[in-house]
């Protein structure tokens, strides 16, 4: 697989099978993605990988206390804006509505859509999690080089014949993760990312979610 391929062949996938994900190619990606830019190398990234019996007791808190109605954590970064201003609020609204459409969930429907969101905190089914954490300290520029950092991840992960989702969703239930994993108190858990083998038995209905035109986003500044 070519790196072009790599690329425009990663989505966030929501339905993984339960074939194990092994040590060495996790190890085998992570190392190579610990060579993605960072602002002076300072390599802001703290990740910690949870894979058998670990991931499952997460996967049983986070879904229990999910089902149960319990209170979100407040979460230690904002996510969007309070107004998404035009065209990025156009754009998150347009995968509302294909991501659901693709479930078969309307609108109105708010326990479809609660149980589908429930489905993040199983990762999906994934046998393997990834959580970032990036230390509290740190600017806006090294949240940038986490993405930086994801992304690479998730584009190895497709050189190995694997997929992933990335997920922000982690973040409303950061205590019930730091119950498992013990980050250090100077750590913000930014996401979680479930990885492995993607199940295509057609039993969950994905959407792949289109991009802006070139022209859109892009300037061409030419003599």
């Amino acid at each position: 697989m070519d790196v072009y391929e790599a690329v425009t062949s990663r989505r966030a996938v929501r339905g993984f099978t339960d074939e194990p994900v092994s040590r060495e190619v996790l190890e085998r990606v992570l190392s190579a993605a610990a060579w993605s830019p960072s602002g002076s190398n300072i390599q802001p990234w703290n990740i910690y990988v949870l894979t058998g019996a670990l991931l499952v007791e997460l996967k049983t808190r986070a879904v229990e206390r999910v089902a149960h109605g319990d209170p979100w954590d407040e979460r230690e970064f904002e996510m969007y804006p309070p107004a998404l201003k035009s065209p990025y609020g156009d754009r998150r609204s347009a995968f509302g509505r294909e991501r659901y459409s693709a479930l078969g969930i309307e609108r109105e429907d708010w326990e479809a859509r609660q149980r589908a969101a429930i489905a993040n905190w199983n990762c999906f089914g994934a046998p393997a999690a990834l959580f970032c954490y990036i230390d509290r300290d740190l600017g806006r520029p090294q949240w940038a080089d986490l993405g930086m950092y994801l992304q690479s991840v998730m584009v190895l992960l497709r050189a190995e014949g694997l997929h992933s989702c990335p997920q922000m969703a982690w973040s409303q239930v950061r205590e019930t993760v730091a119950e498992v994993l013990s980050p250090p108190d100077g750590l913000i858990l930014f996401c979680g990312m479930s990885i492995g083998f993607e199940d295509v038995t057609g039993t969950v209905s994905h959407a792949r979610t289109g991009r802006a035109p070139l022209n859109e986003t892009v300037t061409f500044v030419e003599s």
